[in-house]
């Protein structure tokens, strides 16, 4: 019997209007806007209670033997049982069961991890290198293009530097708060994120200069109420803790995305003010660049206000990028954007700095990779090669797989590093976990390498 003609069509063919129109439903209007939005929050707010505990907040598991000895601290299993065996003072860790596998928080790691650097080896790197007397690096993590891991490839280098010892702060620049909630921050406004240290930056601004207008026999500018009460706001005030003990969060929600409303505004009232700078002058002057050692930037998936803030701070930009012709013409056009809008501001800049015999501005940054990211080496090598080619050193050579193990943790609500390796196939949970530790490596390479050219120039300044 012939097949009838109808079912090897496409589905698009032969649809019954009066079918289409029962499926409808009924027209949307603005409020349904909300209906929907309220119904996203309350299966986001499921979805994240399935990693809290009791009291609301969110815990970071524990950590065996086996794990500390492999990935955290390297020494071998035999030693590091006998060394807390002669030091009964030292965190002992706990067991389920008799005589079973011990297992210890991250703090006690930390704990841990000082003793042998203290008591240990020298030749042995049990404390990260970071150079005495140097400010924390800020590295911003930077694409327009969605989709393509930005904050999910800045939280696990969060985790990953945290694992490693250092002191880690993230800020979040996206009003979305998708860092905001992989760290499981709680943001009331505006006024818990970055806005009254941009706002608190531009009122400096504006009171110095209506100083120089009093001084010159004219009127000042008056300082609204937002201007006057983030005059009063500190950092610190604003950074919260997380489940990780050693990683902070200066968090965000929705209404940051005011701040590229208000930006302009002040803009235009202030023409000297050096909006570029209200990040980085903020956070020196409230002294969260000795309080870190590394800082993470996730911006917007846009070149604004926010992320222009973000990348005049950071010291090292990474632009996570899929292997895919689109994604490398999105990513091509980022770096257009990054150019025109860095030179238009150097020439602004340069062109009054000339005038008044002043020196120039140019921004540098301690080095710019881009990173390829979800990547499929059995379907994208080539195209992978060839844009390798065309970037050269800009393409870090670490492609970042993805893995089974990826997938599993996004649908437990946690990141890569946060899951219970129980909880997985052995081999699935190394695979995972070695395509994020390369790009960990990676990014540390060039962490130690811009402090170590700080270090001999500071040395060589000294002399």
């Amino acid at each position: 019997m012939k097949a009838d003609l109808r079912d090897s069509l496409p589905p698009y063919f032969n649809i019954d209007p009066d079918q289409a129109l029962t499926q409808l439903g009924a027209p949307t209007g603005t409020s349904d806007f909300d209906r929907i939005a309220r119904a996203c929050a309350a299966g986001r707010d499921d979805l994240a209670s399935r990693g809290l505990e009791q009291d609301g907040r969110r815990s970071l598991r524990l950590f065996s033997t086996w794990e500390i000895t492999r990935y955290l601290i390297p020494v071998a299993t035999g030693h590091f049982r006998r060394v807390l065996k002669a030091n009964p003072d030292l965190p002992q860790g706990r067991s389920e069961t008799p005589g079973g596998a011990k297992w210890f928080t991250l703090d006690e790691v930390l704990r841990l991890r000082a003793h042998f650097g203290q008591e240990g080896s020298k030749s042995k790197e049990y404390l990260p290198y970071r150079p005495a007397g140097l400010p924390a690096k800020m590295v911003a993590v930077a694409n327009f293009k969605g989709g393509v891991g930005k904050t999910s490839t800045a939280a696990h280098l969060a985790m990953s530097a945290a694992l490693d010892g250092y002191r880690v702060l993230v800020i979040d620049l996206d009003s979305q708060g998708s860092m905001t909630s992989v760290f499981g921050g709680r943001v009331e406004d505006e006024w818990q994120t970055v806005f009254p240290l941009l706002a608190r930056h531009y009122a400096t601004h504006l009171r110095a200069e209506n100083q120089r207008r009093i001084d010159r026999g004219e009127a000042p500018v008056p300082l609204d109420d937002t201007l006057g009460a983030a005059l009063e706001v500190r950092a610190p005030d604003l950074v919260q803790k997380t489940h990780w003990p050693n990683i902070d969060l200066l968090g965000a929600q929705l209404n940051l995305y005011w701040a590229e409303f208000q930006i302009p505004v002040w803009r235009m009232q202030g023409r000297g003010w050096k909006l570029w700078d209200a990040l980085t002058d903020t956070l020196a002057e409230d002294g969260l660049l000795d309080a870190y050692d590394v800082i993470f930037l996730d911006t917007p998936p846009a070149l604004g206000y926010l992320t222009i803030n973000g990348l005049a701070a950071a010291d090292i930009l990474l632009v996570p990028m899929g292997a895919s012709f689109l994604e490398f013409d999105s990513t091509g056009r980022f770096f257009d954007m990054l150019h025109s809008t860095f030179s238009s501001i150097e020439e602004a800049e340069n062109m009054a700095a000339r005038a008044l015999g002043r020196d120039g501005l140019a921004f540098q940054w301690d080095a710019v990779r881009a990173v390829v990211t979800r990547y499929d080496g059995t379907q994208q090598a080539e195209l992978a090669a060839l844009m390798q080619a065309y970037l050269g050193q800009t393409l870090s050579p670490h492609r970042q797989d993805f893995t089974a193990l990826i997938g599993q943790a996004g649908e437990q609500v946690q990141g890569i590093y946060e899951a219970d390796y129980r909880d997985f196939n052995r081999e699935t949970y190394v695979r995972g976990r070695e395509t994020f530790d390369a790009t960990y490596a990676a990014v540390k390479g060039l962490l130690l390498g811009s402090w170590r050219r700080d270090e001999l120039a500071a040395r060589a300044a000294a002399e």
